[in-house]
């Protein structure tokens, strides 16, 4: 089978916590958050060609071409490596955009990853992530492929040992701006920083929960609704929620009652991302 046939997942994330800690002078605020993979994810499949045009094969409803992470990680990739070589990608969309669970960081890390392999560009993963950073703050985390505790803007990675329990994960019909959020006057910027120690033992919260959901009534909902059947948090920016439990067979039953308005999934959480082993499958 041809490199180029082969799929390659991009898988989605949850950040089990989020704490801001302060302000930059560049207007970027300091985190502290963790990185969880999920078994849920998008697939991409990579077309190679000799000539060095670089095009999207799937239309992605309000993604323009110039705006796609993944077109743009390709152009970087290509760029950077001086390779002569093009590709013609095709996405199957999954994960909800808008939804705080990493889909499009996840798709560009994905690209960087596969057309590193399929390119022969050579470059070593602390140079992909460097270049993932480039592209969005949470791109670097993929690239890497391991469960994360995260500092700076979320560049900053120690890997982290996890639970790996299964997550309801439940996403209102609506998109929550980022820029939206880490913009408001309301929002907590100020936490006190806190040790890895911390969270494993006490757990954590989403310093943007309380902004996010005044501004968007139907994640509120959402975070409500999942309530009643255990802790219930958002991830990033939102607007995903998401609860785990420690056996499928429950977060599936819950699943079943949830109003049908909503988007929602049941997948496992994973330290190490699909991405690592199919490419470790490639390399065999």
């Amino acid at each position: 089978m041809e490199k180029a046939a082969l799929r390659w997942p991009a898988p989605a994330k949850l950040n089990l916590m989020l704490r801001i800690t302060g302000r930059r002078t560049d207007g970027y605020h300091e985190l502290q958050t963790v990185f969880q993979f999920l078994d849920f994810e998008d697939e991409l499949r990579f077309a190679l060609h000799s000539d060095r045009v670089v095009e999207r094969t799937t239309p992605l409803n309000d993604v323009p071409t110039e705006q796609d992470l993944t077109l743009r990680a390709a152009k970087l990739l290509q760029s950077q490596s001086g390779t002569s070589r093009g590709v013609s990608i095709d996405i199957t969309k999954r994960i909800p955009m808008g939804g705080g669970l990493g889909g499009g960081s996840s798709d560009a890390a994905t690209t960087l990853v596969a057309l590193n392999y399929l390119w022969e560009t050579g470059l070593s993963t602390e140079e992909l992530a460097r270049l993932g950073l480039q592209l969005g703050a949470d791109v670097p985390v993929f690239v890497n492929g391991v469960a994360a505790w995260a500092e700076g803007v979320g560049e900053c990675l120690e890997p982290i040992d996890l639970p790996e329990p299964w997550y309801l994960v439940i996403t209102p019909d609506c998109v929550v701006p980022t820029a939206a959020v880490f913009g408001d006057p309301q929002l907590t910027r100020d936490s006190v920083p806190i040790k890895i120690a911390d969270f494993l033992s006490e757990g954590g919260s989403n310093d943007c929960l309380s902004v996010v959901c005044k501004r968007f009534p139907a994640v509120a909902s959402a975070l409500d609704w999942l309530s009643q059947y255990g802790e219930a948090r958002l991830t990033g920016t939102g607007s995903s929620i998401f609860a785990a439990f420690d056996r499928r067979e429950e977060a599936e039953s819950a699943l079943l009652e949830i109003p049908d308005r909503w988007f929602r999934v049941v997948a496992r959480g994973v330290n190490r991302s699909p991405l690592l082993d199919h490419l470790e499958r490639q390399l065999d």
